[in-house]
């Protein structure tokens, strides 16, 4: 009897939506927008340093998408505004 893997779809909504959070970005991205590691922003990630939101996974990593409003808040924290 032949076994299958159930797997898992995942919709995204929003993903241009501002009250959802904005664009995604995925790991690699994130990596390259701040000059650092793939492995770095993993870290970072699993810490809770960044907030990122975790895609279902069967494989050995988990895959992860961070949303481009927190990524912005990172910039922004820590700055006088201008008024």
């Amino acid at each position: 009897m032949a076994r299958h893997k159930q797997t898992d779809t995942v919709e995204v909504h929003g993903k241009n939506d501002p009250e959802m959070g904005g664009d995604l970005l995925t790991v690699r991205e994130v990596a390259r927008h701040l000059r650092v590691d793939d492995t770095t922003v993993r870290r970072w990630i699993k810490s809770g340093a960044l907030e990122a939101v975790a895609l279902p996974h069967s494989g050995k990593r988990c895959g992860y998408r961070v949303r481009k409003n927190t990524l912005d808040a990172l910039f922004n924290t820590g700055t006088p505004s201008t008024v």
